[in-house]
Order: structure tokens, then sequence, then C-alpha cells
């Protein structure tokens, strides 16, 4: 049976009771209302995931109650029934965000398939993307609205917040879904590593050009290509990505043959492109040919509502991993981290949690086993004694977990990695969820030797 609620909006009483019969018989949760005005008065006492309504209703029309609907919840997919289809309604409805159209006489499969196709993109981008703010629910929208398309899409947020995973749920949900998304983080690489990595390289090019080599670009035909950390890059190698924007074709280093490509571009940054174009750090064109459609990653401070559900969902992972009895937050250790700001966002929550689980020693955790710099807002660091260490921790790790930023914890859940796999940094790198090349860059950041090749 399926789950899911809708609400079904129309004045003829026919109407909402074969609409709501068909779904009923399919196990959707169906209510009914014979205005706008009353399936707003419904939606302000229930949630509902999912709107059919009648576009000509007296009263409030379709399009009012779908904007009004939206800008309450942008995660409500909304389908608009008509029996007289218009360009103009179409457009300004598409404009304010509806699912899709459905014209008269409705289809019973059609009807079914569309119902079917909204409830699985939602399922499958709130099994990822976890939280109910309204900065959560926003980005969860446009997720929506931009993955059916081809544009390009720039996501925007701090570190941590997650902007790589939207990426790849805008993948997952596009029409893209069935190639491999192929990502690169542009801050990684040197410029000529960078180059050869995006257009690839013809045999002979350079030294250790022994034979010829497709880039992302060409390889992400039909495909996404996630170029991570955008900001980054040099003015030149800005150059040559706005080219391959612009022609939809790219040139292998080496090569004089002009080879046409077809990669959805996702492009994100953690910089303030606005101020790096004022400052002739960031080409003007290249912005404006990337920011088609924003998305914006919301800081965990801005979302605070959503603290509890992620923690959870962090320490039950990683208790999981751990073989750990850890199951909850105490009420006081949930209150730290709803107060704390998160300068490392989503990133720190979840090393917060996995430190959490490995020093925790009842099944609750307690204020105890949080980061010191959690608890020092509250003033209360001082009074707690450190964590003794547990075996699920190497002893010489312990002292760089208990001290320092969020930046500390991640070296050391590097070092644990390291030392499990005895240095292999691909073993690791899986351990980890990192790619090689993203632990790499990790290392060579935090200036750790690397004792193993792969």
């Amino acid at each position: 049976m399926a789950n899911g609620t809708i609400l079904v909006v129309d004045d003829e009483v026919r109407q909402r009771e074969i609409y709501g019969d068909i779904l009923r018989d399919e196990g959707y949760a169906v209510d009914t209302a014979a205005s706008g005005e009353g399936a707003l008065r419904m939606l302000a006492e229930k949630r509902f995931d999912l709107v059919i309504t009648d576009l000509n209703l007296a009263g409030m029309t379709g399009i009012q109650l779908l904007s009004t609907i939206l800008q309450a919840d942008p995660t409500v997919a909304v389908v608009l029934i008509t029996g007289y289809p218009s360009i103009p309604s179409a457009i300004e409805a598409t404009r304010k965000g509806v699912y899709t159209y459905l014209e008269k006489p409705v289809d019973r499969e059609v009807l079914l398939g569309v119902v079917e196709q909204a409830f699985a993109r939602l399922a499958l981008l709130q099994k990822h993307i976890l939280g109910s703010s309204p900065a959560t629910r926003s980005m969860l929208r446009m997720i929506l609205k931009v993955a059916a398309t081809h544009h390009t899409v720039l996501i925007l947020g701090e570190s941590g917040t997650g902007k790589e995973l939207v990426a790849r749920e805008i993948h997952a949900l596009s029409p893209r879904k069935d190639q491999p998304f192929l990502a690169v983080n542009c801050a990684a690489l040197t410029e000529t590593l960078l180059e050869s990595e995006l257009f690839g390289h013809e045999k002979g090019a350079f030294t250790d050009a022994h034979q010829q080599k497709k880039g992302l670009f060409e390889r992400a035909s039909g495909s996404t290509l996630f170029l991570d950390e955008i900001g980054d890059t040099s003015l030149g190698m800005q150059a040559k990505i706005l080219r391959a924007l612009q022609e939809r074709e790219i040139l292998r280093v080496g090569g004089t043959q002009a080879i046409k490509i077809d990669a959805r571009i996702i492009a994100a940054t953690n910089r303030n492109l606005e101020q790096m174009l004022r400052g002739g750090k960031f080409r003007e064109d290249l912005y404006y040919r990337l920011n088609v459609i924003p998305i914006v990653c919301p800081p965990l401070r801005e979302r605070s509502e959503d603290i509890e559900q992620l923690a959870l969902h962090f320490l039950r992972k990683a208790a999981l991993a751990a073989k750990s009895p850890v199951s909850g937050i105490g009420t006081e250790a949930l209150r730290a981290l709803e107060d704390y700001d998160w300068p490392g966002n989503i990133r720190q929550l979840e090393w917060a949690m996995e430190r959490a689980v490995l020093l925790g020693e009842h099944e609750e955790i307690s204020l105890r086993d949080l980061p010191p710099e959690i608890l020092e807002p509250r003033g209360e660091a001082e009074a707690l004694p450190p964590p003794e260490p547990t075996d699920s921790i190497s002893p010489e790790l312990v002292p760089v977990i208990q001290e320092g930023s969020w930046e500390e914890h991640e070296k050391a859940k590097i070092l644990q990695a390291l030392q499990r796999t005895n240095g292999n940094i691909t073993r690791a790198a899986q351990l980890l969820g990192m790619t090689f090349r993203t632990l790499q860059y990790r290392l060579e950041k935090f200036g750790i030797k690397r004792t193993q090749e792969p």
C-alpha cells in the first residue's frame, strides 16, 4: 500500500469523490476541500505532501492557492487540473513552482503515475537531506524544481553545509540519473592537473602524456559534472571553463579538434563570488553563466530546528559502525547542541556525534561526551572533567580530539582511518567516505605524512 498524504481541492463534489476514491484505493490518505479558502484552513491544521487542485475554483483560484501553499511550505508538490489550458496560466504556474499540469478529463493511470512520481522524488530527496526547518524546506523545493531541467546550477554555502550532497541529489532526480555522476575538487589540483582532468589531453601533449585521455567534460556527456570549489580556480582556468559552457565544446590539451559535449554543469563554492568579482578575482561573464539557478545551502546556525534530527541520524550511523550501545541524546546535551553556532556546520555535527559515540559510556550521550568548544558558550566546559579514553579509539588520538577546533577533529578522524588501514590511503578514503583525491588534499592541508601509497 502507498504512503503519503494528499489534499484534493475542487468545487465540484463529484470530481472530489472521483479523485479521492482513485487515490484511496491505492492506499493514500486523502482529504478533500471544496474551495481554496477551505484548503488553507486544512493546511493550517495538517501537513500534506501533495495538493491536487482545480485551476478554476470559485473564489480563490488554483494559482493563488498554489502561491500561498508554496510560500508556507516549499516542499509540498502542487498539481493543477484544468479543462482550459492556456499559455499565460501555464507560464505563471511554472514560475510559482507548480509540480505539473493535468488536463481534464483526467485519466486514472495518468493521475496515479503523476502522484507516484511526485512521492518518489520527495522520498528520495528526504532520505538524504534531513530537516524540516523553513530554510531546509526552501532548499529542498529548489532542488526538486531544478532537477528536471538541464540548466546550470550554482550551489553556494559555507564549508560543511552539504553542497556536494545537494549536487548529487539534483543528479539523482534528473533525467540523467542513469549515467554516472562525475565530480572534481578544483581546489585540490594544480592548474596543470586540473586542466588535464577537465579537458583531457592528447598523446604526447606533455612529458608524461603516454596515451590519449578523455577529460571530465567529455566523459560527462549525457550526465552531470560537479565543479566543486569553483571559486578557487585561476582567471585563466575560468576563461577555459567559460568557453566550454558557452560553446558546448572543448579542446583536449595538445589537441586541435573541437569536441562537442553535453554535460550538465553544477558548480559550488564557499566563497563570496560577488566580492571576488569586485576584486577582479572572478570573471563576471563566468559568474553569470554559472549563476543561472542559484541554490543556497543554509548554515546549521540558521536551521537549529533540524539539529535534533540530524544529530540522532549521525549518532545512529556512528553507533552502528562502532557497534556501540549508544542510542540517544540526553536533554542537557541536546540543549547544548542546539545552543552552539556550528562554524563547521553539518560536517562538524557529524564528527561531534562520532566522537560522542566513541567516548560515551552510557546509552545516552551526556554533556561530558561533547567536544569542549560546544560547551564553552554555556560556561560549563571547565567544570566538566575530560572524558576517559576508550578501547574504540587509539590513545594517542584522544588529546587531538579533546582539544582545539573542529578541523583538528577532522585530522584525528583521518589519522584514525590511516591507523586502521596501516597507512593505505585508498582504503582509508573508503572508510572516511571520501574520494582518494579529496583525502590527498586533506593530508596536504593538515601536513600529515603519507607512510604508504595505495
